[in-house]
């Protein structure tokens, strides 16, 4: 009788829903920029400007574009997994100026769950026991 209730406890614990990890991150977007792993990864003659910065004209605005990127963090830092992930997504912005005929990203702000923080110094990760996201919204323009 013993070993019955025992399985029965087990049984009700092992359905309890788990509770995953989540946890926000603000990291400095310079220090990522000047990591190992971004180190000739991004496409110099397309710019990237975080907050309320650019430099030059604008001359043509191409539209506001977003990028959510995950990345394996089992066994990695949350850092360093979510280096990873900004480096992904600033990838992917890139390749949708190229795309569009921009040569810029201006006003690019962490755009985590729909959530915007706009900052010239941090952008936003969650990580968990196994992903770390990082979500981006930025506007592609041609600057003189």
């Amino acid at each position: 009788m013993t070993q019955k209730i025992t399985l029965i406890l087990l049984l009700l614990i092992a359905s309890l829903p788990a509770q995953a990890r989540d946890t926000k991150h603000l990291f400095s977007i310079q220090d990522a920029l000047i990591s190992a792993a971004f180190n000739g990864r991004l496409d110099s003659n397309i710019k990237l400007y975080f907050g309320d910065t650019s430099d030059g004209k604008i001359t043509k605005q191409l539209g506001d574009f977003t990028s959510n990127r995950k990345t394996n963090a089992a066994g990695k830092s949350d850092h360093k997994s979510c280096d990873w992930a900004l480096l992904s997504a600033l990838l992917t912005l890139q390749k949708r100026a190229v795309t569009e005929g921009g040569n810029a990203v201006i006003n690019i702000r962490s755009f985590y769950k729909k959530n915007e923080l706009s900052s010239t110094t941090k952008y936003e990760c969650h990580a968990g026991a196994i992903m770390a996201g990082v979500a981006l919204k930025g506007t592609v323009v041609r600057i003189e």
